[in-house]
């Protein structure tokens, strides 16, 4: 039958610390109820699982098993009370120890094994043999072996019988231990020859209910012959102590047994009594002749405290009669047990983010001795750790953590701590025991690039795809928690997304470009890289950088010829050079650009070939194409110089560019500006003169826009366009279309006038320009589209007047500028059929003529129109002059003096000075140029 009831809840360790006391009787079957120990404990029996329910290792026993999914607690063995409990304690226990983790809980269940009546009284022997003098006297009391019964309590044993006789009798005595033994009293004189042995059954009676158990021994009791005096001991109990620690041979005791009789009869032999335990003979020793008592074993406080000795002193004499006393040997406990240490549990790790006070390892202590020898004080010894020890219950210690754990500090990611006992004995012992505790990562680091800003330099033109860089991080956590991943940030370059641009390894952060870069449309561009973790807890962090991808300019861009352009069919660019050109005349400006940068868009200009007579020389720096001596008198007018100019930047390897040069030979002004007219117009003198004449100045014209155009592209490469250009050339444009139509009332009227509304549109646009002072070698000579001879061969006399042979003609004078160089402009004459009826209303030319003395033509210097708008209106663009007058108009005597000027015959103010006095004479009419 099993006995359960809850003893005691004795306190709260860690939240939860308790005891409870169970009985259950002994010889219980397998699987007998012993208690419910989540019942009792008011314990969810559905969250036992997840929270670890266990025993401790040190306290689980054979005999009992606990069912960790419902708390039950049962009989795995049959328990043996007697042989559990050698010692036959009165009340034998066993102790278990259960815990629950998350929050750490410990339990401390005793079970008390209750004695039931299994076990009889038991003699040493069966059969006890007893020798008494006849000679003993009545009264007389002789101790009998005792009788052993491991029961307890009620079931031990009680008393003892004999057989009913008229000799003897039993006197059942109780021991200071409660043991009982029986002496064998005489209660009548023996007479050996009437009875020399006697023979009873001696019962050993226990308490048990309801069936008390019995054992017997056959007592036989042999009447001896007298031996008057008996040794006697000088008490008939000694109580000796002795340490634990004595070694074998330390005496106990001197025991002296004195006898009166003389000779055999008082000669004393020293034993021991029949009834003395085994355990005793081991451990004690008797000299038969001396009667010392030593040890002979060794005595172990935690074994026994107590033992009895019984020894018995016999003379030699016959029918010697024993005498007996009792050594009662107290064992003094030693400090010779160390502390013991057990853990029952410890954390595989602590995570670095527990709070102070976290329970890391649960341990108890004992000591085998006793008071202050078994007194135990333990101590953590951790160094620097954050660990402290709390004591729990009884015995029980923990260990909590006593502040805040890094695990990336240096030593943090494990520590070892050492656990001390000390007892409170003289010498004091103590045991150590170390553990180890991990601490468990948690993720509290973000990543860090090993720099804040990348400067990455890429040269342009690498190849798509290509590695450019690697950015690194580090992440001090451990485990997922530093397992990086590299990615981009979104942005925008340039209106596209990064990611068009460059990728990047998410695991070795290799950054490659998807793209060619060009140095010439991105010099530089910046984005962020990001790199986190793979932590959960408490969440992923991450860490940003800056890299900054400069792109490295290459010589990737060949220098680009804008000018001077080739001609139409990719023809060369034609430029005419007079016969008479001094030595640095310029003869050309070529102009290129280089999209490069830095050394590489330096350039430098130079002659390829065609220059082989040195006849030329070039600016390196800024691209002048000048005459270096004078042209040979020899060389042939219809072989042209072809030259090939080379443009070279300074980049490694360097690039070029070629450009093809026609420069013409012209004898005058005036071949010269046909001559390129000529070249301009794409072809040699073929047709007829108007187409000629017609073909000459469109393409000068065209010229002038095309270079207009060039200039402009070029500005809008270098990015200086303004909304202010733009807005005055709508406001030019619009006054021009104004003035256009003027001139189309004046000179529309015949074929004379055409040539002369050619060039309206172009000087009414100059118009609006800077004034500027007008020079004789800025005025050009433009013949009309109706003379049918060359208009490159127009005869020009030395006085100022033109051949006979055009007798019947009318001329009609333009002074306009070409638009490539103030320098190098010329005059052209530009003849005006007559007129076919002297009406006025049919002859524009000769409505001209009326009043040109009244009108002075606009002349056009340097791209700008000069006119006299200070005196009241603007001179017409052209005049007329009868041929047959022998051209004696001073205005066309100063455009013959301006021609044979820029044709080679002056090139000062002095010279012009010098024609304006020969002709002051011949000029009824003075025409003022301003």
């Amino acid at each position: 039958m099993i006995v359960l009831f809850l003893l005691a809840l004795l306190w709260m360790v860690e939240g939860a610390l308790s005891q409870l006391h169970y009985t259950v009787q002994e010889e219980q079957e397998h699987g007998t109820f012993v208690g419910n120990i989540a019942e009792d404990l008011g314990l969810d029996i559905t969250k036992l699982s997840a929270r670890r329910f266990q025993t401790v290792p040190n306290s689980r026993s054979p005999y009992l098993e606990l069912n960790l999914e419902t708390g039950v607690l049962y009989v795995n063995e049959k328990i043996d009370r007697e042989q559990i409990c050698k010692q036959n304690p009165p009340s034998c226990q066993l102790h278990l120890e259960v815990f629950l983790e998350n929050p750490l809980e410990l339990f401390r269940v005793e079970i008390e094994v209750l004695d039931i009546n299994d076990n009889p009284p038991s003699f040493p022997e069966p059969d006890l043999t007893v020798e008494i003098s006849e000679s003993a006297t009545p009264g007389t009391r002789f101790p009998l072996e005792s009788a052993f019964d491991p029961d307890v309590g009620t079931n031990s044993l009680r008393t003892y019988e004999i057989t009913p006789n008229s000799y003897f009798s039993l006197d059942v005595q109780t021991q200071g231990d409660g043991n009982r033994f029986a002496e064998l009293v005489l209660d009548k004189p023996l007479d050996r020859e009437q009875q020399a042995v006697h023979r009873y059954v001696l019962t050993a009676v226990d308490g048990g209910q309801p069936q008390q158990r019995t054992g017997t021994a056959l007592l036989t009791i042999r009447v001896l012959d007298s031996n008057d005096n008996v040794p006697a001991f000088e008490q008939p109990v000694y109580t000796v102590s002795l340490p634990e620690n004595s070694p074998p041979g330390t005496l106990v005791l001197q025991l002296n047994a004195r006898d009166p009789d003389e000779g055999q009869n008082g000669e004393v032999i020293y034993s021991f009594s029949s009834h003395i335990s085994a355990r005793a003979r081991e451990l004690f020793g008797i000299s038969p002749r001396t009667g010392r008592l030593e040890v002979s074993g060794e005595l172990d406080y935690e074994e026994s405290s107590v033992y009895q000795v019984y020894v018995q002193a016999k003379d030699l004499g016959p029918n010697a009669v024993p005498a007996h006393c009792k050594v009662l040997v107290r064992v003094l406990d030693a400090n010779d047990n160390p502390p013991e240490i057990s853990f029952s549990t410890v954390k595989e790790a602590v995570s670095e983010a527990a709070s102070p006070g976290t329970v890391v390892a649960l341990f108890s202590v004992s000591d085998r001795d006793s008071e202050e020898n078994g007194q135990v004080q333990c101590e953590l010894v951790q160094g620097d750790a954050p660990f402290r020890l709390k004591s729990s219950f009884k015995n029980y210690y923990t260990i909590v953590t006593e502040g805040p754990l890094d695990r990336e500090q240096p030593g943090g990611d494990a520590y070892t701590l050492t656990v001390v006992a000390r007892d409170m004995g003289e010498p004091a012992l103590s045991t150590s025991k170390s553990i180890q505790v991990r601490v468990s990562d948690v993720n509290d680091n973000a990543p860090r690039f090993s720099q804040p800003l990348y400067q990455v330099y890429v040269s342009e033109n690498n190849v798509p795809g290509a590695y450019i860089y690697a950015v690194s991080a580090a992440d001090r956590d451990q485990g997922a928690n530093a397992q990086l991943a590299y990615s981009i940030l979104e942005s925008q370059i340039q209106g596209m997304s990064v990611f068009t641009y460059v990728s990047i390894n998410a695991e070795n952060g290799f950054l490659y470009a998807l793209r060619s870069f060009d140095y010439e449309q991105l010099k530089e561009f910046s984005f962020q890289v990001e790199a986190r973790d793979a932590g959960e807890e408490p969440q992923p962090l991450a860490g940003n950088a800056t890299v900054s991808i400069i792109v490295v300019d290459q010589n990737d861009n060949a220098p680009a010829i804008v000018s001077p352009l080739p001609g139409r069919n990719g023809t060369p660019a034609r430029e005419v050079l007079p016969r008479s050109a001094e030595p640095g005349y310029l003869v050309s400006r070529v102009a290129a650009v280089d999209a490069d940068d830095g050394e590489n868009a330096r350039l430098t200009y130079s002659i390829a070939r065609g220059n082989e007579a040195s006849l030329f020389r070039m600016d390196w720096r800024t691209g002048e194409l000048r005459t270096a001596r004078k042209v040979p008198a020899k060389r042939d007018p219809q072989r042209p110089f072809e030259l090939v100019i080379e443009v070279r930047d300074h980049g490694q390897p360097p690039l070029s560019s070629t450009a093809a040069i026609q420069v013409v030979l012209v004898d005058s002004a005036v071949e010269r500006q046909g001559g390129g007219g000529l070249g301009a117009g794409g072809g040699g003198g073929g047709g007829g003169a108007g187409g000629g004449a017609g073909g000459e100045h469109r393409p000068s014209r065209s010229g002038g826009e095309t270079s207009l155009d060039l200039t402009l592209i070029l500005i809008i490469a270098l990015g200086s366009v303004s909304f202010i250009f733009l807005l005055a050339m709508i406001v030019l444009a619009v006054r021009c279309q104004k003035e256009k139509k003027l001139n189309i009332y004046t000179c529309l009227a015949s074929d004379c006038c055409l040539g002369c509304c050619c060039c309206c549109p172009c000087c009414s646009r100059q118009a609006r320009a800077r004034k500027k002072k007008l020079s004789k070698s800025d005025i050009m000579l433009v013949q009309s589209s109706n003379v049918p001879s060359n208009p490159a061969q127009v005869p020009v006399e030395e006085s100022g007047s033109f051949g006979s042979h055009h007798h019947n003609q009318n001329y009609c004078y333009q002074v306009c500028l070409t638009p490539e160089s103030a320098k190098t402009d010329l005059m052209f004459l530009k003849p005006c059929s007559p007129s076919r009826s002297t009406d006025t209303e049919h002859n524009p030319c000769g409505a001209i003529v009326t009043g040109y003395t009244d009108q002075q033509p606009d002349i056009i210097s340097n791209g700008s129109i000069l006119s006299n708008e200070t005196k009241h209106q603007r001179a017409e663009l052209s005049y007329l002059v009868d041929r047959p007058r022998r051209v004696n108009s001073s205005a066309f005597q100063e455009a013959d003096i301006v021609s044979s000027k820029d044709s080679g015959h002056g090139d000062s103010e002095q010279g012009d000075s010098d024609h304006d006095a020969t002709n002051r004479g011949q000029s009824s009419a003075r025409k003022r140029i301003c």
